[in-house]
């Protein structure tokens, strides 16, 4: 069941999802949050394709969409698909199972109640995002060429509340002001392969963030400062801050946001970004201390996150090795690398895009196998 702990992504890998929505879902006797994408499928190529095979094989078998005679199937074609969710290292996106620590559902339940009954913990987001940050935020925005964002702030978000104000409003998701800068920042794989992670509560940031200005210095150091050497689509490697690696929000693809919040959508966005990623912090270290949730995640980021290239390959290789198609859905450049070095580069030939998306790492991915289809188509 999924947490809801962070911003939702769709299905659409141009741009961020739902946000930050929470929606409640009843699992057992317990309420649970859970965030909702609008969109089970997307138009992509390999959905239209894997509809394609689908359809063939109802109508006339797999030996129509290979071309054979009408005569009795002589090959029979598995087509497997698989959203690898590349993107995704929130260790609290899904509600575990750790009955061997009880201080993992204790935790759970209380973020669950902070969300859904706040009360006087709802404060306003000034509270939390203080505004010495803001003013040392802006300073950041203005100092690398862009607009400030001081009357969004002193006219609405300072202003709003933690959770009704901030987490739960519904155009915030709409505009992908929170999830926009999330999904490029969240985790960021560097040209040597080796990711990088924003200091955030909702992926496998391993440092220590006990209150909110160590993490307010670690963040403003790690979007600003922090230079990497970053790999581009013709393989060059330069070097790059965070901060430059934001998209703007176009108004023709996320109708809910204005033209002047798409004309000023960089440095707003950072401004929404910050501001969630603070209010994250800070509800953590209200419904528990720091020597309680934090190990509780390193544990989770040990056992689940930092091992997911190898179990996804691990899984496809016991589980699906014998299919005759594999259509994966957002997978990171990394995970088709040692996919190639390893088994099912033996067994398939790995087509993916030409230029991959190095920003995003979300990625449409094919596997042909290759004593089904031995010139690879």
């Amino acid at each position: 069941v999924e947490m809801g702990m962070g911003p939702d992504f769709d299905d659409d890998q141009e741009g961020a999802g739902d946000g930050v929505q929470m929606q409640p879902l009843v699992e057992g006797k317990r309420r649970v949050f859970t965030s909702k994408p609008k969109n089970a499928l997307n138009a992509s190529s390999l959905t239209v394709f894997l509809l394609t095979v689908g359809l063939v094989c109802l109508i006339g078998g797999a030996r129509s969409y290979l071309g054979m005679s009408s005569g009795p199937a002589s090959r029979r074609m598995q087509v497997t698909t698989f959203n690898v969710a590349a993107i995704n290292n929130n260790p609290f996106e899904y509600w575990l199972s750790m009955p061997e620590n009880p201080a993992y559902e204790d935790l759970m339940g209380k973020v669950e109640d902070f969300l859904e009954n706040p009360g006087d913990k709802d404060v306003p987001v000034n509270k939390v995002f203080t505004q010495e940050m803001f003013d040392k935020l802006d300073a950041r925005l203005t100092g690398v060429g862009w607009k400030s964002v001081k009357t969004y702030w002193d006219e609405d978000f300072s202003k709003r509340t933690i959770v009704e104000g901030f987490l739960k409003d519904k155009s915030l998701g709409s505009k992908r002001l929170a999830s926009m800068p999330d999904r490029v920042t969240n985790t960021i794989f560097t040209a040597s392969g080796s990711p990088v992670f924003r200091p955030t509560v909702i992926n496998m940031y391993e440092k220590d963030l006990n209150n909110q200005d160590m993490w307010w210095k670690a963040w403003e150091k790690f979007m600003f400062d922090d230079k990497l050497k970053m790999k581009d689509k013709d393989g060059k490697v330069s070097e790059q801050a965070p901060w430059e690696m934001l998209q703007p929000i176009k108004k023709a693809k996320y109708p809910a946001i204005s033209e002047e919040e798409e004309a000023d959508s960089l440095p707003l966005q950072t401004l929404c970004g910050a501001i969630f990623d603070g209010i994250l912090v800070s509800m953590m270290n209200t419904v528990t201390k720091p020597d309680v949730w934090q190990p509780l995640k390193r544990t989770i980021v040990e056992n689940l996150n930092k091992k997911k290239i190898p179990h996804t390959l691990e899984i496809l290789e016991k589980q699906y090795i014998d299919a005759s198609i594999m259509t994966l859905q957002e997978v990171s450049s990394a995970l088709i690398d040692e996919a190639r070095k390893g088994k099912l580069g033996r067994n398939f030939h790995i087509i993916s895009p030409k230029n991959l998306d190095v920003v995003r790492d979300q990625n449409s991915v094919i596997l042909l196998c290759k004593k089904s289809l031995p010139q690879g188509h």
